[in-house]
């Protein structure tokens, strides 16, 4: 509806497509906190973001567990090296668990060819992701990560009225872009009434090999600027490193080490 605030909570139109039932974990998962990670725009490090952020709470012995809710793109067994298809019985999926443990959820893992592609429109993708919450067998997690699709379009906005998002941590480069883009997303966030924890800079810049300067490769960063006259925190601001890039092709994120995202695990646990 053209007045539609959003607030599913207090509405009282009936049929009103912004009603979407509140998905219900399994009576044998409990999750303690889920931290969702949206970027505006496709192309700037979501998922290398929410699998850093995975990875770095697991190694300080907290149990986690990671939803590729990016559906039509799903880019996170390929950087852990996990492979389905999944098992499950009596209507409960078992996750695939990484070599840390890292408990993990994707649309390629329910596949027989993971280079096949789901052709869905919105609503399947949406039920696709509420299967993913109550029919997976979490169990105990300290943190859920979930890798939304990046925009602000209707799976997003479904995730977020079905699920029960803690924070929101939104990811962007350092591009002329960067203030229309994170400006739709955190106001999406205000609509839908989700805690925004900050904003990740991805792609900030090249260390120089010889000297250590730091080299704005995409342009002089104005994250700062924006994020005071828009009350948001500057959660960190990731460098380019090839080494890195490689490590996540080959499957192994989990042997990345960026010092740069430990402000980022601080800022959840510290919340």
């Amino acid at each position: 509806m053209a007045d539609c605030d959003h607030n599913c909570e207090s509405c009282g139109v009936e049929g009103c497509e912004s009603r979407i039932e509140k998905a219900v974990l399994n009576d044998r998962s409990h999750i303690k906190r889920i931290v969702a990670v949206l970027s505006g725009k496709g192309g700037v490090g979501k998922s290398f973001v929410a699998s850093l952020l995975a990875t770095s709470l697991s190694r300080k012995g907290y149990k986690v567990g990671i939803m590729d809710a990016d559906v039509t793109g799903p880019s996170i067994p390929k950087s852990f090296g996990v492979k389905g298809p999944c098992e499950g019985e009596d209507g409960i999926i078992y996750p695939i668990e990484s070599k840390t443990g890292i408990k993990i959820m994707s649309a390629n893992l329910l596949l027989d060819n993971e280079d096949d592609p789901i052709v869905w429109r919105g609503p399947l993708l949406g039920n696709l992701v509420r299967q993913f919450y109550e029919n997976v067998l979490w169990e105990e997690l300290d943190y859920l990560v979930i890798d939304m699709p990046p925009g602000t379009g209707d799976v997003a906005l479904t995730i977020f009225q079905m699920l029960p998002v803690d924070d929101l941590i939104i990811v962007t480069s350092p591009q002329d872009l960067v203030s229309l883009i994170v400006k739709k997303a955190l106001k999406m966030a205000e609509m839908m009434n989700i805690h925004v924890l900050g904003v990740v800079e991805n792609m900030s810049y090249v260390l120089c090999p010889d000297c250590g300067k730091k080299i704005p490769v995409f342009g002089d960063s104005h994250i700062d600027e924006f994020a005071k006259q828009m009350n948001f925190k500057v959660l960190g601001k990731l460098p380019i490193i090839s080494s890195n890039t490689k490590l996540v092709d080959q499957g192994k994120v989990e042997a990345v080490n960026l010092e740069e995202i430990n402000d980022l695990t601080k800022a959840i646990i510290g919340k």
